[in-house]
């Protein structure tokens, strides 16, 4: 079996809905069998040595807190209040409620780490009221299937935190979490402002009625979900105030998200805990399998040389650093198309982080982690297979095909961010070198 064979047929039986981490496992002990191992027995070491540098990873201790934080905050009337709070900070504007939408589902999929979750929690809320205020339909829909994704990007963020893992183990790569965190803080504003510079011209061409300024309003939804908002904040004050370590302030987060859903807000019972922590242990398991399995295959490329193998071919075919960029954002498009975040991060970071980050390319690794995060938040929007197309064709009862036609014009409008952050690395390693 050659190596094209083995990788299609990794792609066809993840499309055919075999579990990721058994197509993984598959795949690995396919190309160890290759290189002339003893199947099963070649590819366990590499399985067990992926295991313990794993393990060694301190960072990943802040994955089960910062996934429980989020669970607990996502039980509890989170959604609500971020609504709230949007509408009445910029509701007055043109394209307002359109505006609203935008900033609350950043902060809750931000806080959730969902944006599955974030269509359904925040696009439940305000889907009928866009319709009711004149949006049409379609405008409404690739909104919400569009904007959920972003916060992804903003701190808490697990698929920074994956690729900071996958790419601090290659070597003579630092991508320290904290760097990566304050890195997506730019960019992520970039994202925004670019959505909402296009739900502004909207709002001004479809003439949508905008909503009443009151200064009463904005204190009273600041007042009722002031707790909500204060989580990154406070996470963001403990990391790069160097009160406490990223490991730490997670544990600190899953503390304030309990006080703050059962005892001030009383959104949740203490009898709904098992199965919030049951919900946010499956995810971070699912995680962690594939993250064991992923190593196991990077121990395979190291060993080969495959990065120094694909450098050298690279070097005869892109020439140029702008030639580099560009064809990372192609591949990883098209990854982001057909692959979960997490499941793309561990498979492709370890592929294409030695080569970027290597002469004559010499990409800096936060820069790059921040390129991954965006190209792959575009890919839940993104056609043939993005998962929110799905989620938002099954909770709205509409045909795929309508929610993607609706999601193009704001994928067009992330690619032009993706863009600009591409190219202007300042907007990413500006605020890094400022914090340092």
């Amino acid at each position: 079996m050659s190596a094209l064979a083995i990788v299609l047929s990794f792609f066809a039986a993840a499309s055919f809905g075999l579990p990721l981490f058994l197509a993984i496992a598959l795949m690995t002990l396919g190309f160890f069998t290759l290189a002339g191992g003893e199947g099963v027995l070649a590819a366990g070491i590499p399985v067990m040595t992926g295991m313990w540098k794993i393990k060694e990873a301190a960072i990943l201790v802040s994955l089960p807190f910062f996934t429980l934080a989020g669970s607990i905050m996502t039980a509890g009337g989170t959604s609500r209040r971020l609504v709230n709070i949007a509408r009445a900070l910029v509701g007055w504007l043109p394209g307002g409620l359109a505006l609203a939408m935008i900033l609350a589902s950043t902060v809750f999929a931000a806080l959730s780490g969902s944006s599955a979750v974030t269509i359904i929690a925040i696009g439940g809320i305000l889907f009928t009221g866009l319709s009711r205020q004149g949006y049409k339909e379609s405008f409404s829909l690739g909104l919400i299937t569009s904007c959920g994704a972003i916060g992804i990007l903003v701190p808490p963020s697990l698929p920074l935190i994956i690729y900071g893992v996958m790419a601090g183990v290659q070597p003579g790569i630092r991508a320290d979490i904290r760097d990566l965190f304050i890195g997506g803080i730019v960019p992520g504003i970039v994202c925004v402002l670019a959505l909402m510079l296009y739900a502004v011209i909207y709002g001004k061409r479809a003439k949508i009625p905008r909503e009443k300024f009151a200064f009463a309003e904005v204190k009273k939804s600041l007042r009722e979900g002031a707790f909500a908002i204060a989580l990154p904040v406070i996470l963001l004050v403990g990391i790069y105030g160097g009160i406490a370590t990223v490991s730490e302030v997670a544990a600190v987060a899953v503390m304030y998200a309990l006080i703050v859903e059962i005892f001030v807000h009383k959104e949740i019972k203490v009898r709904d805990l098992p199965r919030i922590m049951v919900d946010a242990g499956t995810l971070v398991a699912s995680i962690l399998v594939i993250l064991f399995l992923a190593m196991a295959f990077t121990n395979y490329i190291v060993d080969e040389q495959i990065p120094d193998l694909a450098t050298e071919h690279l070097k005869s075919i892109v020439h140029t650093r702008t030639g580099m960029i560009l064809a990372i954002n192609l591949l990883l498009l098209v990854v982001g198309s057909i692959m979960d975040i997490f499941s793309a991060l561990v498979i492709f970071a370890p592929l294409i982080v030695p080569i970027a980050c290597a002469a004559p390319y010499n990409l800096d690794p936060i820069h790059l982690g921040i390129i991954f995060v965006v190209n792959l938040e575009i890919g839940f929007a993104h056609p043939p297979f993005g998962i929110n197309l799905y989620v938002a064709a099954s909770y709205f009862k509409k045909s795929v095909m309508q929610v993607t036609m609706a999601a193009i014009p704001f994928i067009i409008v992330m690619l032009g961010a993706l863009m600009l952050i591409s190219f202007v690395p300042e907007l990413t390693l500006w605020l890094v070198g400022v914090m340092k």
